[in-house]
């Protein structure tokens, strides 16, 4: 897992690289193609255009006079000339005709008619006509005024263009291909996602293998050292000397049926856990005190805090502390925590547990002077066969269950659990159930 997973990172994010540098390729290459049919269909409708006028054009009268009184664009010298025909704003009608005809909708743009004499800098100086100054961004398409009718010889220049600008081209095409470039941005996204998922579930499968492989040699070395002790303990019933003297046989056969209890403890909690994995703990709710409950658990750890030499302050201040829950479990739970205080002390252990009201809910704060954790600890302490690491003690026993299952239980109640500790100078643990009298307030 240690050679393979860099491996997998590596070629994952090189294709991460490749799919974005081939998707810049082809939205690269989808937007010449678009300003090509673009471009092309531009030409169209300034053809289109200029043949429509032609057209009309040699249909009306010589004689019918000219419709534009405000001259707009550079004149023919001849009084037949397009824009004497027809007006500015039926040009613009015809040019507009032909955007649709060619499906071209919403378009901006600018038109010129000119003589072929003034194709040039003169033409291209005048304000009517100054988005064709900038031939990057705009489109400007020029197109003779023929008739399809008329006798025109290639040869011979025609007598008036029909010039178009279209402005801010770039623009136009990157509206057209906006869908598909979200497309592609949302498809990137997606598999970047996708990536760090996958690089972050095969970091949580690293990690809970090597949980899993710390469980597994804790519950070797735990279960080695009670077998170990029973085996000695037959072995010496079987003795002669042993068998005539009663004292010896209750003393070894006290200690098989200790360490009997002790494998019996762990299997528990080892089922224990497999039932909270499935969800299937069940709770057997009901109105209890919770300064009783602690007196209970107090009592439970006497003897260990005692044989380490500890000292325990309690300090039930809370005025309400009957809440709904399952006593053995609450029980179980103030019993882990103290247990843990007293696994991770040093000297002089002190233990301190109190209560109190806060907000309608009863507070109880377990805090201890021992060795104390870390940022990265605390963080991960009630995380499934997680165990801190301890230093230079290496007497602390367990499967890394206790504060998960606390977590677990605390949840179950619908209560809250935190912990606040500091390397060195002791941990606290603080947890927060709502009282019945809360709870009928709340209702």
């Amino acid at each position: 897992m240690k050679r393979i997973f860099p491996i997998i990172t590596v070629l994952i994010f090189m294709s991460l690289l490749g799919i974005i540098f081939f998707q810049i390729l082809w939205i690269k290459q989808a937007r010449m193609d678009k300003e090509k049919q673009f471009q092309d269909a531009l030409i169209k409708v300034t053809g289109d255009a200029a043949t429509d006028l032609a057209e009309e054009k040699e249909n009306l009268s010589p004689l019918s006079g000219t419709k534009n009184k405000d001259i707009f664009f550079p004149l023919n010298a001849f009084p037949s000339t397009i824009v004497h025909k027809f007006s500015r704003e039926e040009i613009r009608a015809k040019i507009k005709k032909a955007f649709v005809k060619n499906k071209i909708y919403n378009v901006d743009f600018e038109f010129a008619i000119s003589s072929t004499s003034m194709i040039g800098d003169d033409l291209q100086s005048k304000n009517y006509f100054r988005e064709s100054l900038d031939t990057v961004n705009n489109y400007q398409i020029v197109s003779p005024i023929i008739a399809p009718s008329s006798n025109f010889e290639p040869g011979f220049p025609p007598e008036e263009l029909l010039i178009i600008v279209v402005p801010h081209v770039k623009n136009i095409i990157w509206k057209e291909m906006i869908w598909m470039v979200v497309g592609a941005l949302i498809f990137t996204i997606v598999i970047f996602a996708a990536f760090f998922i996958t690089i972050r579930a095969l970091l949580n499968q690293k990690k809970l293998s090597e949980i899993k492989s710390d469980f597994i040699n804790n519950m070797t070395h735990e279960f080695k050292t009670p077998l170990a002790t029973i085996s000695l303990a037959v072995d010496a019933l079987k003795n002669e000397k042993v068998l005539t003297d009663r004292q010896k046989i209750d003393y070894f056969s006290g200690i098989i049926k200790d360490e009997n209890k002790r494998m019996n403890k762990q299997v528990e909690s080892i089922l224990q856990a497999a039932l909270l994995d499935k969800q299937e703990i069940q709770l057997n709710v009901k109105p209890v005190h919770v300064h009783e409950l602690i007196q209970s658990a107090v009592n439970n750890i006497k003897l260990p805090l005692a044989q380490k030499g500890g000292m325990l302050e309690t300090s039930l201040q809370a005025t309400h502390d009957e809440i709904i829950g399952d006593e053995v479990h609450l029980i179980n739970i103030i019993n882990n925590l103290l247990d843990n205080a007293i696994k991770y002390s040093k000297d002089d252990l002190i233990i301190r547990l109190h209560t109190l009201n806060v907000n309608g809910s009863i507070r109880i704060k377990i805090e201890d002077n021992g060795i104390g954790m870390n940022k990265e600890t605390l963080h991960r302490i009630f995380e499934k066969f997680y165990r801190a690491h301890t230093g230079n003690i290496h007497n602390v026993k367990g499967f890394g269950l206790g504060l998960s299952y606390v977590k677990t239980i605390v949840d179950a109640h619908r209560g809250k659990i935190r912990a606040e500790s500091t390397l060195g100078k002791g941990s606290c643990f603080i947890l927060d159930f709502n009282t019945i009298k809360d709870a009928k307030t709340t209702a």
